[in-house]
């Protein structure tokens, strides 16, 4: 009776065992997906099976040099991923560990709403915004530029930090996931000649950082009250309430599937390499 009960023991530990090691892989594999930086995984890969080769080899030189650097390796990971390893503790100790399809739609139809709530309040005063939405390139540069909020995404906090003579009216506000981050950041100009001269400094930094970033940018001109909306370095004028409420849910609907991990992704992550132009 005493051994059936330990080998019971032993075998729920060997469950446990598994569910957390299966965890570890998918968020591992997660946040190498969210990343998007293939290229320098490929690189370690590649130094890590030169020194392996070194050591089997007793190659006494190349072995003294990996040595002395694999005391700073842990450092240089921590440095080079420092963005993105925050983001994704910042993600696990805010989120449910197993959150739901159904609850992560509502949040994000709330966090749509919001933004069109405000978008139309600032169109019809004619207010001017520039509201960006970070997807998968980091914006913590241009984050610090400004003034700090991290508050829940509402329509009243948005058209606030747009009304006139504020210290944020001018600058952009940007938002990470259902956060208001920082508002009155400063986004780079585009260089690109523009062929409306009736555009101004907002539909240029608009397009300036679409241009360095995958984010996108809705633009509500301050003259006029046009709603525009600039992505990868592209800018489509003169949308219409519900356009933009078709492109917020088909953008939100994406991050859903990028924060999904298939056998395709796993292939992709160890066959393929990435693109080097991204």
């Amino acid at each position: 009776m005493g051994d059936f009960l330990s080998d019971f023991s032993f075998s729920w530990t060997c469950i446990f065992d598994f569910i957390i090691v299966y965890i570890f892989i998918y968020y591992l594999l997660l946040w190498t997906k969210a990343i998007k930086s293939l290229n320098l995984i490929w690189g370690m890969l590649i130094v890590f099976l030169v020194y392996l080769g070194s050591y089997f080899l007793d190659f006494t030189t190349l072995n003294w040099l990996f040595e002395r650097f694999s005391q700073f390796l842990f450092l240089l990971v921590i440095i080079i991923f420092q963005p993105e390893l925050r983001r994704g503790l910042e993600r696990i100790g805010r989120e449910p560990l197993f959150n739901s399809f159904f609850s992560q739609n509502i949040q994000d139809t709330l966090i749509i709403k919001n933004i069109l709530k405000a978008v139309d309040q600032i169109s019809k005063q004619k207010m001017g915004a520039l509201i960006v939405i970070e997807k998968g390139s980091n914006l913590s540069e241009f984050i610090e530029s400004g003034i700090s909020i991290n508050g829940e995404i509402t329509a009243d906090l948005l058209v606030n930090l747009f009304w006139p003579l504020t210290p944020t009216h001018d600058g952009a506000v940007i938002l990470r996931q259902n956060k208001v981050v920082a508002a009155g950041c400063l986004l780079p100009l585009s260089q690109t000649k523009i062929s409306d001269r009736r555009l101004g400094t907002r539909h240029r930094a608009a397009i300036g950082l679409t241009e360095e970033t995958d984010a996108i940018v809705i633009i509500i001109s301050e003259e006029t009250g046009i709603i525009s909306l600039a992505e990868n370095g592209n800018l489509n004028r003169f949308l219409t309430k519900e356009a933009l409420e078709t492109r917020l849910f088909s953008l939100y609907s994406e991050e859903q599937q990028d924060n999904r991990i298939t056998w395709k992704d796993i292939k992709n992550l160890f066959f393929q390499k990435d693109n080097p132009s991204s």
